[in-house]
């Protein structure tokens, strides 16, 4: 059957328009929320708003931005990605190893890493699309599996990649005086983003997806392709992840990625897009990421103790995922 479109070109399901001006709104709401935080954390300390401090969150924002961007596309489908922290971890070391110790050039080496990425990606979309298994479990496994090959491969030794002349550059270079290449990575992968989100057949059949997959399906689509091609999609930003912060740390350290799932997927939900899937967005996505790496800057700054910083986070996480229940409940009221 020929694969039609159940979305109008915009990305949206038709009759979704009041569903659309929530959305609109959480995203109103989530600007405001990192504005007040903004505020809050600039008369708290004199030091929060100074351009080097900026420059750092937005430089912590990267990565984990970077990641939500992936997660956003899988997560608009109703599908979980647990595998993305450590999978990041795997890309990072097979970058190492084919930098370091194949002594391959550094575009291919670079390409590696964000193919190791895509690989799992594919992994996890062939698993839940064509095996029928739940995405908790599917992930699951995948990040207990990238977490225990970065250990192996890498010998439970970190990578450096001290002769590897110009890979510092891609997260710490400054194209733009004062603003770090990763952060211009993260702004040139959120309008690709939003482009193939909205723009593209892709993002339409990602939010039909989320909003029903079975009249998808029976509308003609192959669920089970496009689901794949989302997963391999939002495994590549895993991958581009792993590079950048691979370059930022100037090293691949494989014991590091766990935990960083859960605050892109915070950051997710924080922008908008919801757990049960049909709506998100990506502009919400780097709302919420930026409003992770403002608070767990600013209680830094406050000299606020690592146990209470993971109190307060996982506090938040926690609201933004009843807020998002609450959301869901009143739609189906």
């Amino acid at each position: 059957m020929t694969e039609k479109s159940p979305l109008k070109p915009d990305g949206r399901a038709a009759g979704s328009t009041k569903s659309f001006l929530r959305a609109k709104l959480q995203q109103s709401l989530a600007f405001a929320t990192l504005v007040v935080l903004l505020a809050f954390f600039s008369l708290a300390n004199d030091a929060f708003f100074t351009w080097s401090n900026i420059s750092g969150i937005l430089l912590s924002t990267a990565v984990i931005g970077i990641l939500a961007l992936g997660t956003t596309f899988v997560i608009i489908t109703g599908g979980i990605d647990l595998s993305i922290g450590t999978g990041m971890t795997l890309a990072s070391v097979m970058t190492g190893i084919f930098l370091v110790n194949m002594q391959l050039p550094l575009v291919v080496g670079v390409l590696g890493g964000i193919a190791t990425g895509a690989l799992m990606g594919f992994i996890n979309g062939f698993n839940i699309a064509v095996l029928r298994l739940p995405p908790f479990i599917a992930t699951l496994a995948m990040m207990l599996i990238a977490q225990g090959l970065a250990l192996v491969i890498s010998g439970v030794r970190p990578i450096y990649f001290s002769s590897v002349e110009g890979f510092r550059d891609i997260a710490l270079g400054t194209l733009v005086p004062g603003l770090p290449n990763a952060v211009l990575i993260l702004f040139a992968l959120a309008g690709a983003a939003y482009l193939v989100l909205s723009k593209t057949i892709l993002g339409r059949y990602t939010f039909a997806i989320g909003s029903n997959e079975e009249a998808t399906r029976l509308s003609g689509v192959d669920t089970r392709k496009w689901k794949i091609m989302i997963y391999t999609v939002a495994g590549l930003f895993t991958g581009i992840a792993g590079v950048v912060i691979a370059s930022r740390l100037n090293s691949a350290q494989p014991q590091l990625g766990a935990g960083y799932e859960l605050q892109a997927i915070a950051a997710v939900i924080i922008g908008g897009t919801s757990l049960l899937g049909g709506r998100g967005s990506i502009m919400g996505t780097l709302i919420g990421a930026l409003i992770m790496s403002v608070l767990i800057n600013g209680l830094r700054i406050m000299s606020i103790q690592t146990e209470w910083q993971n109190v307060v986070v996982g506090a938040v996480i926690l609201v933004a995922v009843f807020t998002d229940a609450l959301r869901q409940r009143r739609a189906g009221s």
